[in-house]
């Protein structure tokens, strides 16, 4: 196994479900070291030189918050930890509702999943932002949404790569 697929082996799920972010920043994350700090400027840098359709098919892989995968417990081990680490896991029947119904109405107005740094927010921020969010225009909630995929790829990461909490 080379250098460049053990890179991508290890951090190839940290933008969920798209190792290629990986495999582009692998040449810049090997020259500055493997601190969280490094490879996530590395990865957001091919994330962010991406095509708009490629960047669009990263948040089309993010699950739906609460929603029927996680249900079916089909999640990845981060997202189903992240979700846990908010409530999502224990949502009473009316919240669930909730959470499906703005779930629903976000992804046929914009095209893909709600996406938030769930990690230290509560179920009601999660849900003020989800409200206030779906307001957003189409061009603002892509630029906000791949703002939060860059804040998830961060906080796991700082979870891969203990002790480098400046990432």
């Amino acid at each position: 196994m080379s250098d460049r697929d053990a890179f991508v082996a290890r951090f190839g799920g940290v933008f969920e479900h798209s190792p290629w972010v990986a495999e582009r920043a692998f040449d810049r994350a090997a020259a500055t070291g493997l601190t969280a700090g490094n490879v996530h400027s590395a990865l957001c840098q091919a994330f962010r030189a991406a095509l708009p359709r490629e960047k669009l098919e990263v948040l089309r892989a993010h699950p739906d918050l609460a929603g029927k995968l996680a249900i079916a417990g089909k999640l990845t081990a981060d997202s189903t930890a992240e979700q846990a680490s908010a409530g999502l896991d224990r949502l009473t029947p009316e919240e669930h509702q909730r959470f499906t119904a703005l779930n629903d109405a976000y992804t046929q107005k914009f095209g893909f999943p709600f996406i938030i740094a769930v990690k230290g927010l509560t179920k009601g921020q999660i849900l003020a932002s989800f409200e206030s969010r779906i307001d957003n225009s189409p061009e603002e909630e892509f630029e906000t949404a791949c703002a939060q995929v860059e804040k998830i790829a961060r906080l796991r990461l700082q979870s891969m790569l203990p002790g480098d909490e400046n990432a």
